[in-house]
């Protein structure tokens, strides 16, 4: 039996500050991921929105994406 061995996640304000770059930035490149790319969304007892949140193979997939964005796109780096 395979077990996920991922015991802490990163929110994606963490992530967004330790990059240096928009929240809505991260949430806009990271739209298509899946929980196998390392992205879940964490839910309170009073929250139904749910918080985003990277595993560190998530901050790897954003680190990626991030990339690409600012090679594409250089005026908005």
């Amino acid at each position: 039996m395979q077990r996920n061995k991922v015991h802490h996640v990163y929110t994606v304000e963490r992530v967004a500050r330790d990059l240096g770059v928009s929240e809505a930035l991260i949430q806009d490149l990271t739209l298509g991921l899946e929980p196998e790319d390392g992205v879940i969304w964490v839910y309170g007892a009073i929250d139904d929105d749910g918080i985003l949140a990277f595993t560190d193979e998530g901050i790897e997939e954003v680190k990626l994406l991030l990339e690409e964005y600012h090679r594409v796109s250089p005026s908005k780096a």
